[in-house]
């Protein structure tokens, strides 16, 4: 009887969350993660010898993306007619004190959300445009979605799954240093908030298992790895910080009092994409193809990179990255959360 009132207790509280993020009008979005949802900005640090974009730097469109073209958060900037300040890095895990990412090309490591993204934004709010006087970052609290997905990397091959993070971490220290990116912007002034938890991992043809076609051993060149324990490790450690990311919020928001006045939004991306994998063909063209991936780069049998004619049937654009055509999906579904619609969000304020 207990847990039934909780549960009723919980519905409730989700529902009234809901209902004020429907009376918004939102003008625009900032967004931080890693290749998910990068534009440019990894470009420049790669065209610059690893030096960061200065202060003020607009992060250009980009159709050239990992999605194969436009990225999810520029379809929501269109779809929705909002302004899109991107700190995304592809590359990216939350900090490389807990999980550290190499990129060779700058002799160093990937820029991370709390050690580059968060300062980036910090410093850009203090910008003031020369030729009228306004804030870079033209975004008021009660008009402004801020979001961060990112994991991809923390979990991944060079991270979790090999045990490659530094000694002595654990998956919640992977969520606490998005709670504390998240502390820094909240001071700041973002009041609303979209927590995307990790996509399905283990279905990526990179991470899946060899009935579902996975690459694992042809993209890092073992043949004796056993990639179905792979996908299976992967899977249980994407839904163990899913699970924390379901409990911690309204325990940070609800108990702990740690965001007073913010309104949270858990956006479920693994059920999302999830959906896209288990019903293809309500999502993509005929014939559709969710355990390919179109295109073949990165393959090491394939001495070129051809691309099918049909992109939109698939759901990958390569073994970790979902396709453009996906991430127009993730967009509309983007919009319904901050609309206070979405059946793929929980609420909480």
């Amino acid at each position: 009887m207990m847990r039934l009132w909780v549960t009723l207790a919980c519905a409730q509280l989700a529902a009234a969350s809901a209902s004020r993020w429907k009376s918004q009008q939102f003008k625009s979005i900032v967004t931080f993660g890693d290749s998910y949802t990068d534009e440019s900005r990894l470009n420049y640090f790669s065209e610059h010898n690893g030096t960061a974009p200065p202060p003020g730097w607009v992060d250009p469109v980009n159709n050239d993306t990992a999605s194969g073209g436009y990225i999810w958060a520029r379809y929501v900037a269109d779809y929705a007619n909002v302004k899109l300040y991107n700190y995304a890095v592809s590359g990216a895990v939350c900090s490389n004190k807990v999980a550290p990412h190499w990129f060779s090309t700058i002799n160093n490591n990937f820029p991370s959300v709390l050690e580059y993204e968060v300062p980036a934004y910090l410093a850009d709010s203090k910008v003031i445009n020369a030729n009228d006087s306004r804030p870079f970052l033209d975004i008021p609290p009660a008009e402004t979605v801020y979001s961060i997905w990112i994991g991809t990397n923390d979990l991944g091959s060079d991270g979790f799954l090999r045990d490659s993070q530094i000694a002595g971490k654990t998956i919640p220290d992977y969520t606490d240093c998005v709670f504390s990116a998240l502390d820094q912007i909240y001071e700041n002034g973002a009041r609303y908030f979209i927590l995307q938890n990790l996509a399905p991992l283990q279905l990526a043809p990179l991470y899946a298992t060899p009935e579902r076609h996975g690459v694992f051993n042809l993209k890092n060149g073992n043949s004796s790895t056993n990639v179905t324990e792979i996908s299976y490790r992967m899977w249980q450690i994407v839904t163990t910080a899913n699970a924390i990311y379901d409990y911690q919020t309204p325990f940070e928001l609800l108990v702990q009092k740690r965001y007073p006045g913010a309104h949270f939004a858990v956006m479920d991306m693994y059920n999302i994409l999830q959906d896209m994998y288990f019903n293809p063909e309500e999502y993509f063209e005929h014939p559709p193809n969710v355990t390919g991936f179109n295109n073949y780069c990165d393959d090491p049998n394939s001495p070129s990179c051809p691309r099918p004619s049909n992109p939109d049937s698939y759901m990958w654009f390569n073994p970790l990255h979902p396709s453009e055509k996906t991430d127009t999906h993730i967009a509309q579904r983007y919009i319904e959360v901050f609309k206070g619609e979405s059946k793929y969000a929980t609420y909480w304020s």
